[in-house]
């Protein structure tokens, strides 16, 4: 099979269902509060802003895009960490009932990682991750795993785990003869800088507000820019630019349309498709996810994608 690797963040979100009068509270009282469709990184979330989680599900980009790449059809390995907790949660069960390898996942003396979904009246959210133990992946825990990188056929990176070793990570695999497609998800978008310079980096998949705060940090940027736009076209800028209308659907939440974005990407990029392939695929598999609540929980199949191009 196709392999993908998925270096990241493994989380439990806590989706709290707010009005536009809380959001917009939080908002005028917070300047780093997201915007809507954005991820923020904050080391504790304060008080006045911690609404009672209407719900808890399992979460993290990196590990909603191992799951994507693995209902995809990819042989799928999810690097990371997790904290003394996890088993509260059912956190590595979960991926490894979703066809994830998680074998290689470290178990460190921390919480797991949080993420507090902000989801408002449209279904559309606002993301504040609290690191947890997903802080704890460095040089050594890169390097101990660097053979299923190296071996991967696509590697997918976000930016919710510490820049420095990924960074060291992208470097070693330029001086490999062969290596993995690389694909960025530029989120949060603070501090991917030091990435973006990469050469490695190959693909990269910002949505729009991501793409706005990267402006001046993509000159810097030799790859292919993927945006990702919600409900209107991505669009693709390569050496054959082009653009793809996701289909129209009745959706219901937006929460991991993205990451389901990235994983398909992966998985058919690692099988060999073309890349307007590829996205085109993957637009529709983001697209029939927010059909249903959750970031994994409408995670389709391959065969399920292909039926609906069919239709």
């Amino acid at each position: 099979m196709d392999r993908v690797v998925s270096l990241g963040s493994i989380n439990v979100d806590h989706v709290r269902r707010a009005s536009d009068a809380e959001l917009a509270s939080f908002a005028e009282r917070y300047d780093w509060f997201p915007a809507q469709g954005d991820t923020v990184r904050v080391e504790r979330l304060p008080d006045d802003v911690a609404l009672d989680a209407d719900e808890r599900r399992h979460g993290g980009k990196g590990a909603n895009q191992a799951v994507a790449a693995a209902a995809a059809g990819a042989a799928t390995t999810m690097l990371g960490a997790v904290g003394t907790d996890h088993d509260r949660f059912g956190v590595l069960p979960a991926l490894v009932d979703a066809g994830v390898d998680a074998e290689r996942v470290g178990v460190v003396d921390a919480p797991t990682g949080a993420a507090h979904v902000f989801v408002d009246p449209s279904g559309d959210n606002r993301i504040v991750v609290d690191p947890g133990a997903n802080a704890a992946v460095d040089d050594a825990y890169v390097d101990a795993n660097y053979d299923a990188v190296r071996d991967a056929d696509c590697l997918l990176l976000q930016n919710e785990i510490p820049v420095e070793p990924v960074a060291a990570l992208l470097d070693d695999l330029t001086a490999e003869p062969t290596r993995p497609t690389v694909i960025l998800d530029p989120a949060p978008p603070a501090g991917t800088d030091p990435l973006l310079a990469r050469e490695a980096v190959d693909y990269l998949t910002p949505n729009e507000g991501e793409y706005a705060a990267l402006a001046d940090a993509l000159d810097a940027y030799g790859g292919v820019v993927v945006r990702k736009r919600g409900g209107d076209p991505v669009i693709v800028a390569a050496d054959d630019r082009f653009t793809v209308d996701p289909p129209a659907v009745d959706a219901a939440e937006t929460t991991g349309a993205g990451d389901v974005f990235n994983g398909f990407l992966a998985a058919r990029l690692a099988a060999g498709a073309s890349l307007r392939d590829a996205v085109e695929t993957a637009v529709v598999a983001a697209s029939m996810a927010t059909r249903t609540a959750g970031a994994r929980e409408g995670i389709p199949t391959l065969d399920e994608v292909r039926a609906f191009r069919a239709e």
